[in-house]
């Protein structure tokens, strides 16, 4: 069984639309309809679970998920955090094998990228999808640079990221038991101790952030 956790229970406040950014369209499609016919569309995706805010859990039900005929996707309640959700995500899954755990306002993904994320999952246990950093990253103190990283060994992390769903389940109870609080689900696998194998993205692959994102390709 291969699940897809789908996080879309925040609020995408730095859009400044006054509602969930991914209610947002795009050529006349909702952000979170172009993430989900990715997955939906998927031969190798037999579940999608899709995260959402308690308060928008009917509207995500009626407006978006049977609208659209998504009969794949089941919807959950997520927390007050990214981390919450998806560890909400994760106890509702059916059996799954391999979760791979995705932003809702990327809705750029493509088949390669999820293919390659379960295959990845499948021989490491742990991956995700990354380009290389394109510009020279320098770390600042007090307004002033004080060293300048090799950008050879920076890379730009993006999801899907993909794992054995005992090792992602374990690294998320692991983070509760100690109060870890991480950006990404990667790092509480390498909290864990376990390397994360990082697998070919795209640059297209962005995360709707700005009102800006919505005219990039």
């Amino acid at each position: 069984m291969i699940s897809a956790i789908i996080v879309a229970a925040g609020k995408g406040k730095r859009m400044g639309l006054g509602f969930n950014k991914l209610l947002a369209k795009i050529d006349g499609k909702e952000i979170i309809v172009l993430t989900l016919e990715k997955f939906q569309n998927s031969n190798l995706i037999d579940e999608i679970i899709l995260v959402v805010s308690e308060d928008e859990l009917d509207y995500f039900r009626e407006n978006i998920v049977n609208k659209n005929g998504f009969d794949k996707c089941r919807l959950v309640i997520g927390g007050k955090e990214r981390q919450n959700s998806v560890y909400s995500g994760l106890k509702n899954t059916s059996n799954a094998d391999i979760v791979l755990i995705h932003d809702g306002a990327r809705p750029y993904i493509d088949e390669g990228m999820i293919n390659r994320s379960i295959e990845a999952a499948r021989e490491y246990g742990a991956a995700t999808v990354a380009v290389p950093v394109v510009d020279t990253i320098k770390v600042v103190e007090n307004g002033f640079s004080v060293e300048t990283l090799e950008r050879s060994k920076l890379y730009s992390v993006q999801t899907p990221q993909s794992f054995k769903y005992d090792l992602i389940l374990k690294a998320h109870q692991f983070a509760m038991e100690n109060n870890i609080v991480a950006t990404d689900d990667t790092m509480l696998v390498e909290k864990l101790g376990y390397m994360v194998r990082i697998i070919e993205g795209s640059y297209a692959n962005i995360k709707i952030t700005t009102i800006n994102d919505l005219n990039k390709r």
